[in-house]
């Protein structure tokens, strides 16, 4: 990117020292003033003038470059305010454009540019991936039963997708996304990842990315599958075995598992768990500022057991191992969700990584069904487990103030494998070849306003428990929706809850229900 805007700007100072017919003399002064524009980025609201008033200071050096000494001072003066004024026009010019250029140089080469001293040339990449967040619960979404300001700050500033589906449960989610592909490929059990899968992780971290997960793991194997599965550093929960309830906190007086072994609850009484994921995050945020690294976020709010947040008059009583879990606390676990993402976002800024970081906004299948809200004037229940709309579709929404065009939103189909090929381009690689077939599409365009969809359908092979009669396959396009096990042919923009099977089809029916299956009979191992 640096290497594109010198050139860009090498052009428009030839074209200034051609005015004045002195290209050679006027090298030095304008190697100053490249130098100087940097400076005055940060001055945008007041560029002109600023750029003005330095120019002027610098009266003595241009006067005796372009005027004789005999010449009367008024009348270098009046000569001086032509070649000033365009001076100040190119570098105002230059600035406006500068981040333009910035955001073009990150699609063509996958890099950003060098904006902080010694920071990393590769895009930071921050991903947060809420538990039991149905895209009914964002506000910006059309959700009217509770406050996400930090989630619609990020589609605000980033673009939101309205069209994104996720798995209906969490460990099939967890697989899609971390190794782009469908579950038939290489799911092996409830919250278990053989380490012989290559993530996200792996794939960034050999790109030079440092990596970092911390929050809800659920992926089985401890200490080593974490680093098998290549991350460098972590802070998580559920770290291994699955077995028995859902006793041991993630939320208050949280079990938290680090460097190979649970903190000692002197560490982590009185604490909440997500406070501490944050809280670590940030950390290694300060650590590797010059270097590009991948947090993985598995936030764990706002998954059953619906408990107070630290904000709620209730918390301070509220006891993990003896108090019930309740409904009517999950807008406040919703809200201080928000707040952590919040968090997040404002520590990128304040690390002056900003405009080279990529922060991302998911959730991990449908809201549970315990759960109804408001979205757009009409009660909505909670999908988890289910295999209709309001089970897979979810917020996603992605934040780059320095490399995404603000306020985009796009109704592109898409789905969890689709990152890591996206993560790939972001990061100026290609998905390794020994990583096998990636189902994903890469939908980075989209970042900068195309139009053209990477996908036509999307395709779900659903068997959390791996058992032989259980399997649930299906695809979708925009508008229509195919199951492989059953027959049934929906038209789900209409019939969002899959109430009225198609029986008679017209023949543009047909022929897309025919294409489906053509796609999906290519699903299988």
């Amino acid at each position: 990117m640096k290497k594109i805007n010198q050139q860009k700007q090498a052009t428009n100072f030839t074209c200034i020292a051609a005015f004045h017919n002195d290209t050679k003399s006027l090298k030095n002064i304008l190697t100053d003033s490249l130098m100087f524009h940097w400076a005055t980025t940060l001055l945008h609201k007041d560029i002109i003038k600023f750029n003005l008033v330095y120019i002027w200071g610098n009266v003595l050096k241009f006067r005796a470059l372009f005027f004789p000494e005999h010449q009367p001072l008024w009348l270098f003066n009046i000569r001086l305010l032509v070649p000033a004024f365009c001076l100040a026009a190119f570098v105002s010019l230059l600035f406006g454009c500068s981040k333009r250029n910035k955001f073009d140089a990150v699609y063509a080469n996958g890099l950003s540019g060098d904006i902080t001293a010694g920071a990393s040339t590769k895009p930071n990449i921050i991903l947060i991936l809420g538990d039991d967040v149905g895209y009914e619960i964002p506000a910006v979404n059309g959700g009217q039963s509770y406050a996400t300001p930090s989630i619609d700050r990020m589609a605000r500033e980033g673009i939101r997708f309205t069209r994104f589906h996720a798995s209906p449960l969490c460990t099939p989610s967890r697989f899609m996304l971390l190794t782009g592909k469908y579950n038939f490929r290489n799911y092996d059990g409830w919250g278990n990842m053989d380490t012989s899968n290559n993530t996200i992780a792996d794939m960034l971290k050999t790109a030079g990315y440092k990596t970092l997960v911390a929050g809800k793991w659920q992926l089985g194997g401890n200490d080593v599958s974490v680093h098998g599965l290549g991350f460098d550093d972590y802070m998580i929960w559920r770290p291994g075995d699955l077995s028995g309830d859902l006793s041991h906190s993630r939320y208050k007086d949280p079990e938290i598992y680090q460097n190979a072994t649970f903190l000692p609850s002197a560490l982590t009484d009185g604490k909440f768990g997500d406070d501490m994921f944050t809280d670590y995050i940030s950390n290694f945020i300060n650590n590797n500022k010059k270097t590009p690294f991948f947090v993985y976020y598995p936030i764990c709010l706002a998954h059953y057991p619906f408990c107070p947040a630290p904000t709620h008059p209730d918390y301070t009583t509220w006891d993990p191992n003896t108090s019930q879990s309740d409904t009517k606390y999950f807008p406040s676990m919703v809200e201080y969700m928000d707040t952590k993402i919040g968090q997040i976002l404002d520590k990128v800024q304040s690390a002056g990584i900003a405009d080279n970081t990529i922060v991302i906004f998911v959730g991990d299948n449908g809201t549970d069904t315990r759960i109804t809200s408001l979205l757009n004037g009409s009660s909505v229940r909670g999908g988890k487990a289910q295999t209709v709309e309001v089970g897979t579709n979810v917020p996603m929404i992605v934040w780059a103030p320095g490399l995404i065009e603000p306020g985009l939103v796009s109704n592109a189909l898409l789905d969890l494998t689709d990152f890591m090929p996206t993560f790939a381009n972001i990061a100026g690689i290609k998905v390794p070849a020994n990583y096998g077939i990636i189902d994903g599409k890469n939908f980075k365009p989209l970042f900068k306003g195309s139009t053209v969809a990477p996908r036509k359908w999307i395709f779900c092979h659903f068997d959390p428990d791996m058992r032989p009669t259980s399997p649930v396959r299906w695809i979708q396009d925009t508008a229509y929706k195919l199951y492989d096990t059953t027959g049934l042919f929906y038209h789900y923009s209409n019939d969002l809850y899959e109430l009225a099977p198609l029986t008679v089809l017209t023949p543009q029916e047909q022929n897309i229900k025919t294409t489906l299956q053509n796609a999906m009979s290519a699903m299988h191992n």
